[in-house]
């Protein structure tokens, strides 16, 4: 409970979390969904969101860069359960099921702006990434190409399922940072139905 917005309860405590990681997860989420900057996400901010000491955090995190990490990986995990939604609903599954994953995933980064990019961008993009944080981008990743390949054969699908994510997150980034213009950034199912309708323009073969 806060006393204001953003702002932790005193009364609370806020120093016996029984899941101080989840907690400081949860908190950056929460920062980024209010329209925070993934650049300006911290060990510090968090912490205070969290209810929790400046000095908490270190705890469980050793910097900044591991805190980020964690926010991504839930990011991936979010993504990954988004495209296995729109697969299974896709009208007879096939080609609809790939079209419908292009425009859940747009959809995803309309409504997540600040995680989506944090994910792409901002979880130690100079340097290298944790495993786990490469485990859970590979697996959402993995949707889409599974789905490919059950339209292609062999290295066909690897590159067309490249091609495919390349689109859909070009049209995300596009979209998010306002260069389709306001009424699209502004319509997440506008953008989504872009995302569908672009990659019906260049027909998997077969």
């Amino acid at each position: 409970m806060s006393t204001s917005k953003g702002e932790p309860n005193p009364a609370k405590g806020g120093y016996h979390h029984g899941d101080l990681g989840g907690a400081l997860v949860a908190a950056g989420l929460s920062i980024l969904e209010e329209g925070g900057d993934p650049a300006s996400l911290g060990l510090r901010e968090t912490a205070r969101r969290a209810g929790v000491s400046a000095m908490a955090p270190y705890r469980h995190f050793p910097d900044k860069d591991a805190l980020l990490a964690a926010v991504a990986i839930v990011g991936f995990e979010r993504l990954r359960a988004a495209l296995e939604v729109a697969d299974r609903g896709g009208e007879g599954a096939g080609r609809e099921a790939l079209y419908a994953q292009g425009a859940a995933y747009v959809a995803f980064a309309c409504a997540q702006p600040g995680l989506f990019r944090l994910m792409f961008g901002g979880a130690r993009a100079g340097g290298s990434r944790p495993q786990a944080l490469c485990e859970a981008s590979a697996a959402a990743y993995a949707v889409l190409a599974e789905r490919v390949a059950t339209l292609l054969p062999g290295e066909a699908a690897a590159d067309e399922a490249l091609r495919s994510w390349a689109l859909v997150h070009g049209i995300a980034a596009l979209v998010i940072d306002g260069l389709l213009g306001e009424a699209v950034r502004t319509d997440p199912q506008a953008a989504a139905s872009l995302a569908g309708r672009l990659l019906r323009l260049e027909p998997i073969p077969g």
